[in-house]
């Protein structure tokens, strides 16, 4: 399974969230799954939809203390991780997932998405 993992504010568009999609896949294979924090879901959820794959909701505390590679002050300070769509993209993906990209920024920011690989147990 490959996660794309989205970080995002609030008052994002759609357009930053595909940005930032195409971004990363650019990098790496088309997700078969999309994740965000549970209270975002429903700003990837018209997304999900228009692709055809699952949304996976993950809960805050999933990605607290989880160390990226990359790092943001805003997550720092919200989340105490480095990067909300890395430390998603990972926790989605499962226990030994690991990140195909690091997380792609959307012009003008907004929306971050990172793409992580987990293996069938």
């Amino acid at each position: 399974m490959i996660v794309a993992g989205f970080g995002c504010r609030d008052s994002v568009s759609p357009d930053a969230l595909r940005a930032a999609l195409d971004l990363a896949i650019g990098k790496a294979q088309p997700p078969t799954a999309l994740a965000t924090l549970t209270h975002k879901a429903d700003l990837i959820a018209p997304l999900a939809e228009a692709m055809g794959l699952p949304l996976l909701s993950i809960d805050p505390s999933a990605i607290t203390g989880v160390s990226t590679p990359t790092s943001s002050a805003a997550s720092l300070a919200a989340y105490r991780t480095g990067s909300v769509a890395e430390a998603v993209a990972m926790a989605a993906a499962g226990n030994g997932s690991r990140l195909l990209t690091l997380r792609a920024i959307a012009p003008g920011g907004g929306a971050t998405c990172a793409l992580a690989q987990g293996f069938p147990a």
